[in-house]
């Protein structure tokens, strides 16, 4: 057999504790390394959950010796994106990078020919490409079971008032922080994947929260070139949550509520090895049809695995990676062109790519 493939990994908040590192770990051909944090609890937390793998204070020691690891998952805050991923690519290690790619869309191209010209592999983590209900929806569309699709609803909806510390709180633009950064780079993500290239953008962002320094309320309304219009809604303040999914097409329409189970059994400790991953139960399934005329569709399980299964196939075999990280940077001009609208109170072309 070959040997497993050293991962790196770059941080052991959210991002790094629930999702990365128990995905990396239940992958085969992938191995746990190295994980870097300072943060006392989170190394003990760290410790806890791996204990073969390498504790390291500053990514700078994963530079100097490149040649111990096969891949590096940049999971820090927003703000460090880019100069980790740089580094990780001028040490020519292949990089998977946390969603968003960057805080701008110009960062962003800017990391991509940098990997391009390296010859080193770089995607994103755009993981909400492998909820349940998400994948549920697109073989509907794709097997045309609500004929021609008009309009898409969308929403990462919750009720969280009290303003809970930490980077994704903070105002400045290089921390891409905000609903419309946080959720909005799934949101939007999920509906070009379902409907295509983009022609409009509206929204309406707003700071709801008493003391919010970023947008925790945000509305999207983009206008897709075959169509369909896709509503994306996201907010912190949202006391009786809307459908998770609403697809309505010329012949039927399909609804499904809350949301996709996996983050939560990531969470409470779960693993994508074990028996029942990704599934819901009968009750939780969407409905599709006509009111008066609905049936329950089993909504596919998710499979957030599938994510880093294709990391490794792609090194291993040259396989492609799971997402290209343009579509991540087209993401992200999205989400600026979301902002500028509600500042100016318009809708806006999108530039031809």
């Amino acid at each position: 057999m070959a040997k497993a493939l050293r991962v790196g990994l770059l941080g052991y908040g959210l991002a790094g504790r629930v999702f990365h590192a128990p995905l990396i770990a239940a992958t085969p051909g992938l191995r746990l390394d190295a994980i870097v944090t300072r943060d006392p609890q989170r190394r003990e937390q760290a410790r806890q959950h791996f204990p073969d793998a390498r504790l390291v204070d500053d990514a700078d020691e994963l530079w100097r010796t490149p040649d111990a690891l096969d891949l590096v998952v940049v999971a820090t805050p927003n703000r460090q994106h880019v100069p980790m991923a740089r580094a990780a690519l001028a040490a020519g290690l292949p990089v998977v990078v946390d969603k968003p790619l960057s805080p701008t869309a110009a960062e962003g191209r800017v990391l991509i020919d940098e990997a391009t010209e390296r010859g080193v592999p770089l995607t994103v983590f755009q993981n909400r490409r492998w909820d349940g209900d998400f994948l549920t929806v697109r073989r509907l569309v794709e097997q045309g079971e609500l004929g021609q699709v008009l309009r898409f609803e969308s929403r990462f909806e919750r009720f969280r008032p009290t303003i809970k510390p930490g980077w994704r709180e903070l105002a400045g633009p290089e921390e891409a922080g905000g609903a419309l950064f946080d959720l909005g780079a799934h949101l939007v993500d999920q509906a070009v994947q379902l409907f295509g290239r983009v022609d409009r953008v509206y929204a309406e962002v707003d700071r709801r929260r008493a003391g919010a320094a970023v947008d925790d309320d945000a509305f999207v309304a983009l206008t897709h070139a075959n169509g369909v219009h896709s509503h994306l809604w996201m907010g912190a303040l949202t006391a009786q949550l809307g459908p998770r999914l609403r697809v309505l097409g010329d012949r039927a329409g399909y609804t499904s509520y809350g949301l996709d189970v996996q983050e939560a059994a990531l969470h409470d400790g779960g693993r994508p090895d074990q028996p029942g991953w990704g599934e819901v139960p009968p009750e939780r399934y969407g409905l599709l049809g006509v009111d008066g005329d609905l049936r329950p569709v089993p909504t596919q399980p998710g499979a957030y695995q599938s994510f880093y299964a294709q990391v490794a196939a792609a090194l291993r075999d040259g396989a492609p990676m799971p997402v290209d990280p343009r579509d991540s940077v087209h993401t992200v001009e999205l989400i600026e062109l979301a902002h500028r609208s509600a500042a100016e109170g318009v809708v806006l072309p999108v530039p031809p790519a």
